[in-house]
């Protein structure tokens, strides 16, 4: 029989995903308005990331070793080397940290916080199409339709803002990045899951390789990177980034569970409500909002629900509807 709480709970656990990911954005757009951060505007957001990322890892460790205290950091190596399901989620880290993150980062660098969001919230779109041409799951119309009312909603609230004129179009090249980065990690991590891999060891997975790959491969060559990582050591600033990092890592905890249970199209749907969740906790924060943006951040959270809705669960949410329909047509 359908458990009507588990399904409410598989909803509210991706809603809270975004909630606290819109949070983290909050907090990441003060964090980069103050300290150090303000001095180096230009790579700030890509130090930023990286210490997200870094701090998340070393805070997801910390959860795992106390929930599991017997042998965990064994095992995870463990699986690190013999999972096929762990190397595939490798891969999608790089995905969605050093190619998502670094092409966001860039973009709002390049072409505006505003524009930057209208184009990257298409990312659930594009990961409904990679789902559909690699795994042939075909999206419902519940789907299409909260996945058209979250996106819109999105580009609309984005539209809304201010829009600086001072633009560079290499800047867009870098959102479609973020558009593909963000869309390939949420199908890859569910393909990556779907076998032997926890949620919770492909989350530590995923923070663990991004903030490699940082460290590796991305501050080395941003200028004068690792000085401004030392600066940012030395400042109270750091205190504020660990407590954003806290943050982002049980919204990532929501968001890879949704994607274990729930699916990466209805997974990506519930998590893009971070965009009204942004402007719900700036107005708790003191921040005014209008009622049109009062209005979009509802149809945004609208349009994530039903993009979860999928119809295996309405037919189970309502029974009735279940024995009305052939049993080979569900």
């Amino acid at each position: 029989m359908y458990d009507q709480r588990q399904y409410f709970r598989q909803r509210l656990n991706g809603l809270s995903g975004g909630a606290l990911w819109g949070l983290d954005t909050v907090l990441i757009g003060l964090i980069l308005a103050h300290g150090p951060f303000q001095y180096f505007a230009g790579t700030a957001p890509l130090i930023a990331t990286f210490l997200h990322d870094s701090f998340s890892a070393m805070v997801l460790l910390i959860l795992n070793i106390i929930s599991n205290p017997k042998n965990y950091f064994f095992n995870f190596l463990r699986i690190l080397k013999k999972s096929p399901s762990a190397h595939w989620v490798m891969f999608a880290a790089v995905f969605g940290g050093p190619v998502g993150m670094t092409g966001y980062a860039l973009s709002i660098h390049y072409i505006g916080p505003t524009y930057t969001a209208i184009i990257s919230a298409m990312y659930p779109a594009f990961g409904a199409l990679l789902n559909f041409i690699v795994f042939r799951q075909r999206p419902n119309l519940s789907t299409i339709v909260g996945l058209s009312l979250a996106i819109g909603g999105t580009i609309f609230t984005g539209m809304s803002a201010t829009i600086t004129t001072n633009i560079r179009p290499i800047g867009f090249i870098f959102a479609a990045l973020c558009v593909i980065g963000w869309g390939s990690e949420s199908v890859i991590s569910a393909y990556g899951m779907k076998n032997d891999l926890s949620s919770d060891d492909a989350l530590q997975i995923r923070q663990l390789i991004s903030g490699i790959v940082f460290a590796v491969g991305i501050i080395p060559i941003v200028p004068s990177g690792y000085h401004h990582v030392f600066e940012i050591f030395h400042s109270p600033i750091i205190f504020l980034l660990l407590l954003t990092a806290i943050a982002g890592s049980f919204s990532y905890k929501f968001y890879y569970g949704s994607i274990n249970v729930l699916g990466a199209v209805q997974a990506m749907g519930l998590n893009i409500s971070y965009s009204a969740w942004a402007i719900v906790i700036g107005i708790v924060a003191g921040n005014k909002a209008s009622l049109t943006s009062l209005l979009l951040a509802s149809i945004i959270i609208l349009g994530s629900v039903l993009t979860a809705d999928s119809k295996q669960l309405i037919l189970r949410k309502i029974p009735i509807v279940a024995r009305m329909i052939p049993k080979e047509h569900k």
